[in-house]
């Protein structure tokens, strides 16, 4: 290059270092000026963008009620006392508590979009939750987390996310893609990313395997959280499980699992979802002294459950029934999550907190008047305000591929009659590996018994066209006609279908298929109710309303056309018969599988 060129491209690359400087320096002006502003409102020189008056403030920090109002500016609270505004709002003597953060839920299982669920959450004070999105990575890999992080952007509702650790959850089944080590190095590195989602495969952990250290070890060097999911574990085996600061675990069913893993500094999320209902039993064990150790979730929260019950408003009402401490409650629904999982500006009615906020009747029944995220009002009297933005779902459908596939893949063949059988128990996820006599016909085939509560159950994959199938047999599920079929079955989300016999079971996978997954209840080879769910064969592109009354007829069908027990959740209880990872026994893709030896064992006694 001549020296006159030389000269010249020194000049351009000085003037973009200049004009990136001046950039900067707009930024930092900017954040200047935001600070100084935030200072003048909370000493009282200048009025707020927003007061909140006539409040009475729940402080989660000394668990008193102070009264006043609430000064906001640019989305910050300023101050707590008395303030003036340019938009000033008349709290009416109600409790303003900081927004309510649900510490563990996977959005795939609410069957709705994160846009949708952002609708249904905050109108019950609902301002931030942590979402693990193993679900639909399960199904559809980074293109899956990328959807959901795209599809959060569309709701008001502050979606944090963890990165899914266990993809899949077992090596024991096939699922839809395969995260290691390394291909979790990128998106760990996303400002949106906490850090590894519920650990799962904790016999790995305990047993140093080296394909876990590699996954913490990518968590760690981040500088990013890791958290759990031990269900039964105890002892020596726990020790080893918490030495990788594992931060928190929701699968505690007892209060001694409870009261042992916060021994060893761990955080106990306090589950009440759809399915799983842990939260009385556990607030047995929540003290004085251990409850800034405890947080609630929900886990898997369907729209029926939400539009009735509620979210963590029920959570709270539950609590406080329980006899703890409303302030006690509210902490475990904000301060204490925010602080777990390092949300710094959250969690709290502070001065420099973010202003999510919650306006309540009563810390009785918790009634949600208003909700103010980042000070913006999202929502009043139960209503959602903000516009929904729905994102493309092109990138998650057409998920369900099943290749070599026929009613033939359920012949068993079998030469005893004495058999191994998933038995449901009260819950719905935690199951008992029992033993059963069959009927078998002269090809070994089981015959179906209308007196005995025994059907048969399969598990067809979907999603990498091998073929499989797997069969076994189901107890408690109480079906007496036709068959159902779902594509959400936890966590790799083949297709589970179970059914009187083997016609009916192939039409219910059939019909499936056509409709790229979702659910489907048959009768005499004739649909008797279903719901197509298109977003990776998880979620419905529907409304939750729309979603509710189509889980309310497909319930109804399934206790009266087809005789399935009272008691029994019928699709959320048969999606979590192929989760390898929840004791005693399951069935995936591969075969069935005994959880507690974490093996494969024959049908066949």
């Amino acid at each position: 290059m001549e020296e006159g060129g030389i000269k010249e491209f020194m000049e351009k690359d000085m003037k973009k270092d200049m004009e990136k400087s001046v950039e900067k320096n707009v930024e930092k002006n900017i954040d200047r000026e935001d600070l100084r502003k935030l200072f003048d409102i909370a000493a009282g020189r200048v009025p707020a963008d927003l007061v909140i008056k006539n409040c009475k403030v729940v402080n989660v920090f000394s668990g008193k009620i102070v009264e006043g109002d609430i000064a906001i500016s640019n989305g910050t609270i300023a101050g707590i006392g008395e303030y003036q505004g340019y938009e000033e709002v008349d709290g009416a003597g109600r409790f303003a508590a900081p927004g309510f953060i649900d510490s563990h839920i996977h959005i795939e299982s609410s069957y709705v979009s994160p846009e949708e669920l952002g609708r249904l959450l905050v109108p019950h004070g609902g301002t931030t939750i942590i979402a693990d999105p193993h679900e639909i990575v399960n199904v559809c890999g980074i293109t899956g987390l990328d959807y959901m992080m795209e599809a959060s952007k569309g709701t008001a509702l502050d979606i944090k996310f963890v990165l899914p650790s266990c993809v899949p959850a077992t090596p024991f089944e096939h699922s839809g893609a395969v995260l290691n080590a390394s291909d979790m190095e990128k998106p760990i590195r996303r400002e949106e990313i906490l850090g590894l989602g519920e650990f799962m495969n904790f016999p790995g952990v305990i047993q140093a395997e080296d394909t876990v250290l590699d996954k913490l070890l990518v968590a760690k060097k981040e500088g990013k959280i890791v958290d759990g999911h031990g269900p039964g574990i105890s002892g020596k085996e726990l020790n080893a499980y918490a030495s990788a600061r594992i931060l928190a675990d929701h699968e505690c069913s007892t209060v001694e699992e409870m009261e042992e893993r916060l021994e060893r500094g761990m955080y106990i999320l306090l589950r009440q979802g759809s399915a799983c209902h842990n939260l009385r039993t556990l607030l047995k064990g929540v003290t004085e002294r251990n409850s800034r150790r405890c947080l609630l979730c929900s886990d898997d929260r369907q729209p029926k459950t939400i539009l009735k019950e509620g979210h963590l408003d029920d959570h709270l009402r539950i609590c406080v029934e329980e006899g703890l401490d409303p302030v006690t409650a509210i902490q475990m629904a904000t301060l204490n999550a925010a602080e777990c999982f390092g949300l710094k500006d959250c969690g709290a009615i502070a001065p420099g907190y973010r202003a999510d906020i919650v306006l309540l009747d009563d810390l009785k029944n918790f009634h949600v008047e208003k909700v103010w995220i980042k000070g913006a009002l999202v929502a009043e009297k139960g209503k959602y305000i903000p516009q929904i933005e729905k994102y493309d779902i092109s990138s998650v459908k057409g998920s369900v591929i099943v290749k070599d596939f026929s009613k033939e893949k359920f012949k068993m063949h079998l030469k005893k009659n004495t058999v191994n059988v998933i038995e449901i128990l009260p819950g719905g996820v935690v199951t008992r590996k029992a033993t059963a006599e069959v009927t078998l016909n002269e090809a070994g085939e089981f015959v179906y018994d209308p007196k005995v509560d025994l059907v048969k159950v399969a598990v067809v994959e979907r999603h990498q066209g091998t073929g499989n199938v797997a069969c076994g047999f189901l107890k408690g599920y109480g079906l007496k006609q036709g068959a159902v079929a779902l594509s959400v079955a936890h966590d790799s989300h083949n297709i589970i279908v179970v059914g009187v016999n083997d016609d009916e079971m192939e039409f219910a996978v059939q019909t499936l298929i056509a409709q790229e997954g979702g659910i489907v209840l048959v009768k005499d080879k004739k649909v008797v109710s279903g719901m197509p769910m298109p977003i990776a064969g998880l979620m419905s592109d529907q409304s939750g309303e729309r979603v509710d009354q189509k889980l309310k007829e497909i319930h109804q069908k399934a206790y009266e056309e087809l005789g399935i027990c009272g008691d029994v959740e019928p699709v959320m209880t048969l999606c979590f018969m192929s989760l390898a990872v929840i004791p005693e026994i399951k069935l995936t893709d591969m075969g069935l599988f005994d959880v507690t030896r974490f093996s494969f064992i024959p049908v066949e006694v």
